[in-house]
Parts: structure tokens; C-alpha cells; sequence
């Protein structure tokens, strides 16, 4: 799995993204289980994640409202089918509004500059 750690901090709350290829719902959220094994992400607030697999389009906002959506939109204007990306938040105590939406979108622009290298 690609982590990318501490990639942005707002009032306190801080982001990570995840990804890996992926081809099912249960097989996505073996994988969200499976990053919150490790002790920092175990902490976190938020896991929101989208996968285009199979000819379906899955997400789950954890908690953040419309972030899973916010993810798949993006996934499918990259064209990325059967990956599964992840991002998680640490809520710093303070609300961020419109601005969380912002965040979820840098933090999903990061990891495919990443994979395409």
C-alpha cells in the first residue's frame, strides 16, 4: 500500500492519503482495516475512500460527508479503475466547512502525481 503521510494540516487537523489496487468493496474495506492496524491511523479520525471497480462505483465517507464522493469524482476523471484510495483525517478540533472538501481534493491530486511518478 502507498501512504503518504502528513501531506496537509488545517486548524489542527491533518491528512494522510492511501491507495493499492483494489477490486471489490470487501476487499477495499479488508484494506481500510488493514491501514488502521497501524498505530498512528488506528488514532485517526476519518478513512474516506472511493474504488471504481467491476463496473461499480463505491465509496464511503466515514464520517465526512460527501469526501467519499469528492474522491470518486476524481477517480473517474483519471480513469482509475481498480484502486482503491484512502484519505484519513485527524480532526484537530475545529470544524473546516467547505474547506475539508478543498483538503480531500489536494490530498487525492498528491497521491495520483505520486503514482504517476
Amino acid at each position: 500500500m502507498r501512504v503518504i503521510e502528513n501531506i496537509i494540516s488545517d486548524r489542527g487537523s491533518k491528512y494522510a492519503v492511501s491507495g493499492v489496487p483494489c477490486g471489490s468493496e470487501e476487499e477495499a474495506k479488508a484494506l481500510v482495516r488493514e491501514l488502521t492496524k497501524r498505530k498512528k491511523f488506528a488514532k485517526a479520525t476519518h478513512h474516506s475512500w472511493s474504488l471504481i471497480a467491476g463496473g461499480m462505483q463505491i465509496k464511503n465517507d466515514d464520517g465526512e460527508s460527501g469526501a467519499g464522493l469528492v474522491i470518486l469524482r476524481m477517480l473517474e476523471r483519471e480513469e482509475l479503475l481498480d484502486h482503491v484510495v484512502i484519505v484519513t483525517r485527524w480532526y484537530g478540533g475545529k470544524h473546516l466547512g467547505g474547506d475539508m472538501f478543498r483538503h480531500v481534493q489536494e490530498a487525492v491530486r498528491l497521491y495520483l502525481a505520486d503514482l504517476r511518478g
